[in-house]
């Protein structure tokens, strides 16, 4: 039985240690010195460690400040997000309307579609408005692609859920409200969970709407603030690198605390419904 896991086991050690080299490598280069950071010759252990780049970098512009207008943006994207999806979730799997198929083929063509194709369209829509440079803006625009994961993910947990739950709650006394939060809101945790992650992580992350979309400093998000660091005297290398290792602390801690309900949400929602 062992032998037969070796060979699994082996190659799943090796392609962990591929996807986890990068991070290490941003890590490593991070808290090395500044002047060792482009030597010809590679140092995989960062000694003596430094901490030159990440001072540099946390005084790299009001830093708080962006921190607290990424944390607005991709708190409120999830919040509104989650809100949305679970009424629609709940409307597509429970209820037969007309239209229905033709919603959810809907939901799987506009996931088909990049990001960057989007640009100029949602630029002409929030100018129109008078939303350019205006953080509700973006978050709207985070909204028009966390959504439709967020529906069909959820769609899948709610279909997996027995509806003769929902009929006894109702009957020894709970209403339609009643039966949701009791019933359905708890078996649909690691949905929320998976779907959470996935729209906080596209808030997080998004450096092109971000970058189009807000012209003033005062309403620039992290992935903005990174770029900073690139200017007509050249690339400060060892304070890019801080300021990325920094960027994605938030990220990977969120993601280990919480990867099984993560990995058992994804797998789930997609074999239901």
């Amino acid at each position: 039985m062992r032998r037969k896991r070796a060979v699994p086991n082996t190659i799943a050690v090796l392609v962990s240690l591929v996807v986890i080299f990068p991070v290490y490598w941003m890590f490593a280069t991070a808290l090395k010195e500044p002047g060792r950071i482009l030597s010809a010759t590679p140092e995989f252990l960062p000694w003596p460690l430094s901490l030159e780049n990440f001072r540099t970098a946390l005084t790299h512009g009001p830093f708080l400040h962006y921190v607290r207008n990424s944390l607005l943006v991709s708190v409120s994207t999830v919040l509104i997000a989650l809100i949305v999806a679970l009424g629609a979730s709940i409307a597509l799997a429970r209820f037969r309307f007309l239209g229905r198929r033709a919603f959810l083929v809907g939901l799987v063509l506009v996931q088909m579609v990049p990001g960057s194709a989007m640009v100029i369209p949602l630029y002409l829509m929030l100018r129109s408005v008078g939303a350019i440079d205006f953080v509700p803006g973006l978050i709207v625009t985070y909204m028009t692609f966390v959504l439709p994961f967020t529906i069909w993910t959820l769609r899948g947990f709610v279909a997996g859920i027995p509806l003769e739950l929902e009929e006894a709650a109702m009957v020894d006394g709970c209403g339609r409200f009643g039966a949701f939060w009791h019933i359905q809101l708890p078996l649909l945790a690691p949905g929320i969970v998976a779907t959470s992650i996935f729209a906080f992580i596209s808030a997080w992350d998004d450096y092109l709407f971000a970058y189009v979309f807000l012209k003033s400093q005062n309403n620039y998000t992290l992935p903005v603030w990174l770029v900073s660091f690139q200017t007509s005297d050249g690339i400060d290398n060892g304070a890019t690198i801080a300021a990325s290792a920094i960027f994605s602390l938030p990220v990977l801690i969120v993601f280990l605390l919480i990867q099984r309900r993560l990995v058992g949400g994804m797998t789930a929602g997609a074999v239901k419904g």
